[in-house]
């Protein structure tokens, strides 16, 4: 149990309609109550608001609204008090200075969630998922951080743990009858356990790509040869003139990047320089920028010129997009002035799209192709997904591990062995919820919070 009083202003700063100071510890009400006018915080009960003014001496900070959240019933499960405050910086700086002259101290980065966490509120899983819960800026971030804040996540996770630890404690139980060749873990029965613990870790591990994109946005590289329209739909997505369109071939030398939600996700889209052979060295370097990014996207949109591009080139192109091995969408662009013999071999493409991306014909129909590309499918049914790299990390871990007692069962391996394999799964498990924990652990994790929460 934490013994002094934090606090912190949990509102952004800048100026606003009103800001939020909280307290939290053992005396953060009887802090707040000395300098305030209004009501006996002492004598109220919890989950209750009270009017005053907020007093230094004589002089009068504030007119405030305290609400009252008595141990255990906060956040913290510590005495919490939220100060809403007329939203000037100034007056923000007087109220923090005038708590932190009456004996409370400066909160550090994440040191609410922190104490929710070494007070039992919720594991370390569901920590980190507050953290993403106030930075999702989609539905489907929003979605997952939901679902991990909840506890779908740790659920799966304790319920794994606890299957293992059963048999775990039988293998220890056989070290401590070492002497009389004894065996009270059944090893059919550990191998079948730890099959199974394989086939509910996989799909977890399998996750983290699609969770990984979720929360941090689809990067989507937009290419193809020069005057293809790729800036013409980017600008068309985004519905604003963020790249320069012209009829020079070559005018984008360096990638574009903006972000777009399409279907409640968080698309990165990066507008390229045209593919092409070109003398010219600073085109010359924005190709190969070109060809970095395809390597690194998650999703090409690939432009052909429906007017112009020969289906000799489109073909080339859909051989080297094929053999990147990177999801892609081949998009027949100009539709409205297409050649015949272009028309005729895009359309034996399957899943190619057609559009006019200058008078934005047909786009509605090329975000749904969009989506149906990345697969959100699974996860729009409330399949957990993991989308912290800690996380995924433990869980690989974790799955070498198991892999390491089955290969010791299959080689008949004496049980310190195995109980030495067992020990490391629980480890790696253990730390994902936080059953295990280092100090050096925890700082870096809630270092990366936002002060004040």
């Amino acid at each position: 149990m934490q013994t002094d009083t934090i606090i912190a202003l949990s509102t952004p700063p800048g100026v606003g309609a009103i800001g939020v100071i909280r307290l939290s510890g053992p005396d953060a009400i009887t802090l707040t109550n000395g300098v305030f006018h209004g009501a006996d915080l002492s004598t109220r009960e919890s989950h209750t608001i009270h009017f005053g003014t907020l007093r230094d001496g004589d002089k009068i900070i504030d007119e405030v609204l305290i609400s009252l959240f008595i141990a255990p019933r906060s956040f913290t499960r510590e005495n919490v008090v939220e100060i809403s405050c007329h939203g000037s910086p100034f007056i923000l700086r007087q109220v923090i200075h005038l708590l932190l002259k009456q004996g409370a101290r400066l909160a550090k980065a994440g040191e609410f969630t922190q104490r929710a966490f070494l007070n039992g509120q919720f594991d370390l899983a569901q920590a980190e998922a507050v953290a993403d819960l106030i930075n999702a800026d989609s539905e489907a971030s929003h979605r997952a951080a939901m679902q991990q804040m909840r506890g779908g996540f740790s659920e799966q996770i304790k319920a794994l743990r606890e299957e293992l630890i059963h048999f775990a404690s039988m293998i220890e139980l056989e070290l401590d009858f070492g002497e009389e060749d004894v065996e009270f873990a059944d090893r059919d029965d550990l191998k079948n356990l730890i099959g199974s613990l394989l086939k509910a870790i996989n799909p977890l591990i399998d996750s983290f790509q699609l969770g990984n994109v979720i929360k941090n946005g689809i990067p989507t590289v937009i290419a193809g040869k020069p005057n293809a329209g790729k800036s013409t739909l980017l600008n068309a997505l985004l519905n604003e003139e963020k790249a320069i369109v012209s009829d020079i071939a070559g005018t984008t030398r360096d990638f574009i990047e903006d972000e777009i939600n399409l279907g409640g996700v968080i698309f990165r889209f990066i507008d390229t320089a045209g593919l092409r052979e070109t003398e010219d060295e600073i085109e010359k370097i924005g190709v190969a920028r070109t060809e970095e990014q395809m390597k690194k996207a998650s999703l090409i949109l690939y432009m052909i010129d429906l007017a112009n591009d020969t289906v000799v080139e489109m073909n080339r192109a859909l051989n080297r997009l094929e053999n990147l091995g990177i999801p892609f969408l081949l998009i027949g662009n100009k539709e409205d002035i297409a050649q015949p013999d272009m028309l005729e071999s895009i359309g034996k493409i399957p899943g190619s799209i057609l559009i006019t991306a200058d008078k934005r014909e047909n786009l509605e129909a090329l975000k749904d192709r969009i989506l149906e590309v990345v697969h959100f499918e699974d996860f729009k049914t409330g399949e957990t997904i993991v989308t912290n790299a800690r996380h995924y990390d433990n869980l690989f871990k974790t799955k070498q591990a198991l892999q390491d007692v089955l290969t010791g069962l299959d080689n008949n391996v004496t049980g310190d062995f195995l109980a030495m394999d067992i020990r490391q799964a629980l480890h790696y498990l253990g730390q994902i919820t936080g059953q295990i924990t280092t100090d050096d652990l925890l700082a870096n994790i809630f270092s990366k919070f936002c002060i004040g929460k």
